[in-house]
């Protein structure tokens, strides 16, 4: 009987040990899969677009239409400029809209600013130009980079608003509470104790967000449309570099593809520092915390 029992435990261990093997394999090997095609990427763009890079490409204009060279510079200060606006409008409306969620509502209402923060997360970004374009750019009657960072800026506000509404949650009740044992009233409580604790995550929501709206080209389409020459203030069309990769790599010259490759490379490296730049920031944050 004993033989029995310890033969029927040797087989469940057998099989555990069995599948966990299998499952850990296969697990490893879609972390490894996800990470090549990411390098995959990377190393095709630098392969192609990497001999085109130079001091020119982020310093000169692009040159007249069926010319060799030339380079990216307003588009670069383009893309910039329409992060700058989407930031500066979005990124307060997400952080109180969070912080309402987070401190302040009952149910009902909640509910449906999440609810509209999600649907507008899944929303396709040339619907999001769409709207943009009636809302500004109609009115105005031209294109502009105003109306180009609008349509960023609506795209940004559900992440940040999400991701805000999060970070504050995760903040311990007792801050809150030792707060009010000190006599401090609620608005007071959140600007000085709440906020500064969820920092470190609201600016990596920020971060996130503006890095993923930076590479989003069919909003642009709408509103800031393109322009091959710089674009002094706020309201006339601006080049960005996803609208010009769009542009070079549907022409029919071969040096615009090579272009259309080197911003390509610009454009992910860009990304790529800033979400590296994010983890550093936040392990660092971390660290500090627990020591």
């Amino acid at each position: 009987m004993s033989v029995r029992v310890n033969t029927g435990v040797n087989v469940r261990l057998i099989w555990r040990k069995s599948l966990n093997v299998v499952m850990l394999s296969l697990t490893g090997l879609c972390a490894l899969l996800t990470v090549s095609v990411l390098f995959f990427i990377l190393g095709y763009l630098i392969w192609n677009g990497g001999k085109d890079l130079s001091w020119n490409f982020f310093t000169k204009l692009p040159a007249p239409v069926g010319e060799m060279g030339g380079g990216m510079a307003n588009a670069i200060l383009g893309s910039l400029k329409l992060l700058s606006i989407a930031a500066l409008f979005g990124v307060p409306i997400g952080l109180l809209g969070g912080v309402y969620l987070a401190e302040f509502g009952g149910r009902t209402m909640p509910f449906l600013v999440r609810y509209t923060a999600d649907l507008m997360n899944g929303v396709p970004s040339i619907v999001m130009g769409i709207f943009a374009y009636a809302l500004v750019v109609m009115p105005m009657h031209h294109f502009s980079t105003f109306a180009g960072g609008i349509a960023l800026a609506i795209m940004v506000i559900p992440t940040v608003l999400r991701n805000t509404e999060s970070f504050l949650r995760d903040v311990p009740s007792t801050l809150r509470e030792g707060s009010f044992a000190l006599g401090a009233n609620k608005w007071r409580m959140i600007a000085t104790v709440v906020l500064p604790a969820a920092s470190r995550g609201i600016l990596t929501g920020v971060l996130l967000a503006l890095a993923r709206v930076a590479g989003e080209t069919a909003p642009l389409l709408f509103t800031a449309f393109g322009n091959r020459y710089w674009s002094p203030g706020w309201s006339q069309p601006t080049s960005s570099l996803p609208v010009v990769i769009y542009t070079y790599a549907t022409g029919p010259y071969e040096d615009w593809h090579r272009q259309a490759w080197a911003a390509g490379l610009v454009l992910l490296g860009l990304v790529l520092l800033t979400n590296i730049l994010v983890r550093v920031f936040l392990t660092r944050g971390t660290a500090y915390e627990r020591t």
